[in-house]
């Protein structure tokens, strides 16, 4: 096959997949994302990659948003929202980071492929990603051409895109207002 191939059943992969998530919860999401005072972003491997992206969009809305782990992340209070992206819901770093926002009584979201992790058990919204993943509970019964959880990752990337898209709706934003925060220091 070539790259054309590829990349038309990678796009049908993703048609399965972003349609099915439930409105809803996502419209429960973007509540709870502009409710907060400060939005922490948390996620490991390609995860991790994917939501410092949301991060970043959201700085460029305005919103106070920081990755968990970086050296200048303030600590999360009562005010906060904790966003996580985990396919298996259950990553370790990741289940400590929820513990511990939940401690402090800050909201947690979840985007993941398994709604009964113990991620999701402690979340106030949960996202789920039909994706196929060998870490989740969920593995062999979701197909995909595309290796490990790559299907996952892609979806949850593009799925945070829609967020962003209904975040600017709904605080009458366009590109042109967000540009204006872009790094000037490139």
């Amino acid at each position: 096959m070539n790259n054309k191939e590829y990349a038309k059943i990678i796009l049908s992969e993703l048609n399965q997949t972003l349609p099915t998530i439930d409105i809803e919860k996502s419209n429960q999401f973007v509540d709870l994302l502009l409710n907060a005072k400060e939005i922490f972003c948390a996620g490991a491997g390609r995860s991790g990659f994917a939501v410092r992206g949301f991060a970043m969009r959201m700085m460029h809305m305005g919103l106070n948003s920081y990755v968990v782990g970086e050296t200048c992340t303030p600590n999360i209070d009562e005010t906060g929202l904790l966003v996580v992206c985990s396919g298996s819901g259950s990553t370790k770093s990741l289940v400590n980071h929820a513990q511990k926002a939940k401690e402090v009584g800050a909201k947690v979201a979840l985007i993941t492929i398994d709604p009964e992790s113990p991620i999701a058990k402690m979340a106030d919204v949960v996202i789920e990603i039909s994706a196929p993943s060998p870490k989740s509970a969920k593995a062999g019964e979701i197909k995909s051409i595309q290796p490990m959880g790559s299907l996952f990752e892609q979806s949850e990337a593009l799925y945070m895109d829609t967020l962003i898209l209904m975040l600017m709706e709904r605080k009458h934003m366009d590109s042109d207002t967000m540009f204006g925060r872009h790094a000037n220091m490139e």
